[in-house]
């Protein structure tokens, strides 16, 4: 693990007595003592320097650390260090429950997935958030409904909101001149301009047994009508709707326009190919907008244009993704982590996170700035922020670790050609109706 640390002096700014004085006298969420110490931990009142660290995956587009000099410019008696967790999600998921459950201390605040945060709150590692929200007069209601609904569990808020996404569809526009409608155009497509200009594939996307890659299958059944769990929380997996988005997901995967290792393929190695020149179409979520166009690090920089993703029998389909930022309730440091929770999903903070890393703002009133829409050509689309607006979930179950690793299995094997998608579709079917059931 990569530790980064960066400390401001000298800044003139207000003090942390001043910032944190509404908190202060307020009972901790759990009864009014740190679990570690005893006491509230840090003194939001004190002068003396504290440190945080603050865990979060691998960031190839230059925002955390802007992030974190920015707020140490304004709380100068908090040093923040940085410790870059694994760019698969699903390594760091078990890496956080290994270090939460055992109670430790060490990491105060972290980035959790959108889909984390109900699980973290049942299983109490989570530190709940509603006595800094209303303390600081926070007004919830300036987010994305659904990102807000993703960091709430048993009415009480556990997460804010850090950065939403929604996957996208990126083309060459030096290659194509109208995007693809549909799956079936977009194959032809990328068969067709496989290998022109500089590049060596007409398609990338995320195939690797991991969470991306249920999040790429997510689109794909939806696309097709399917789905995994209803609004009634029954299994509807297997269904004819849900094997046709999976044989065209497989159709993808197998034909020659991907990479041959294409199984490996997480969104960092996307990126890299997509800004590399490889690919005349990839899929990935809307940070690779500004990867694309930075004309130090991309060879296409300038050549890039983004749409929905293509549609299918039942319409098209982007599914819901996005980080939340949360705080161990174990940390020693609960006062000065809010602070640094507080700043970075606050408007300063995705500001910085939008125009610096293109990460998509979860608060409506910064695609209304200026610079946030000079950031990135989609955050002043109107089609892209309704997007984000009606992502498709992944499937909304309190066991959502386990139905993903059971989907990851069996798709994975469909995608490998081991079983075919109608297997694949019946066992998911078979296993997530047991784990529901335990």
């Amino acid at each position: 693990m990569k530790l980064w640390n960066k400390k401001i002096a000298g800044a003139t700014v207000l003090s942390l007595s001043m910032i944190l004085a509404a908190c202060s006298g307020d009972d901790n969420a759990d009864g009014g003592e740190n679990p570690d110490t005893g006491s509230d931990g840090d003194n939001g009142g004190s002068e003396e320097q504290v440190e945080i660290v603050y865990a979060a995956g691998v960031d190839v587009t230059g925002a955390t650390p802007a992030l974190i000099e920015a707020f140490e410019e304004a709380n100068p008696n908090i040093t923040v260090t940085y410790r870059e967790m694994p760019a698969d999600t699903g390594a760091s998921h078990d890496q956080y429950v290994t270090s939460f459950s055992a109670q430790e201390s060490e990491i105060d605040v972290f980035d959790a997935d959108v889909i984390w945060p109900a699980e973290f709150a049942q299983a109490q590692y989570a530190l709940e958030l509603d006595r800094f929200i209303e303390a600081d007069g926070i007004n919830m209601d300036e987010y994305f409904p659904g990102t807000v609904a993703s960091g709430n569990f048993n009415g009480r808020q556990y997460a804010m909101p850090k950065f939403t996404d929604a996957g996208l569809l990126y083309y060459r526009t030096d290659l194509v001149d109208t995007p693809p409608q549909t799956w079936d155009e977009l194959f032809d497509m990328a068969s067709e301009l496989n290998g022109e200009g500089d590049t060596q594939f007409g398609y990338l996307m995320q195939a690797n047994q991991y969470e991306g890659m249920v999040c790429n299958a997510v689109e794909f059944i939806a696309a097709y009508g399917g789905g995994v769990i209803d609004e009634n929380n029954q299994v509807i997996v297997n269904s004819p709707e849900t094997v046709a988005g999976i044989q065209k997901m497989v159709d993808f995967v197998q034909s020659d326009f991907v990479p041959s290792n294409i199984l490996s393929f997480q969104e960092t190695e996307t990126n890299n190919a997509w800004v590399g020149g490889q690919a005349v179409f990839a899929r990935n979520w809307p940070y690779m907008q500004a990867t694309s166009n930075d004309e130090e690090a991309s060879e296409v920089a300038g050549n890039v244009g983004f749409a929905v993703l293509p549609a299918g029998d039942g319409g098209n389909a982007a599914t819901l993704g996005g980080w939340m930022t949360m705080i161990n309730r174990y940390s020693e440091h609960q006062e000065a982590a809010w602070e640094f929770v507080k700043f970075m999903s606050g408007p300063e903070g995705q500001k910085i996170s939008a125009t610096v890393g293109g990460r998509a703002p979860t608060l409506e009133a910064l695609y209304e700035d200026p610079e946030v829409q000079d950031a990135a050509a989609l955050f002043s689309n109107e089609e892209f922020v309704a997007t984000l607006q009606n992502a498709v979930p992944r499937p909304v179950s309190p066991i959502y670790p386990q139905i993903s690793d059971i989907m990851q299995v069996e798709l994975s094997r469909a995608l490998a050609g081991e079983i075919t998608p109608e297997q694949a579709a019946e066992n998911m079917q078979t296993k997530i109706e047991a784990a529901m059931a335990e």
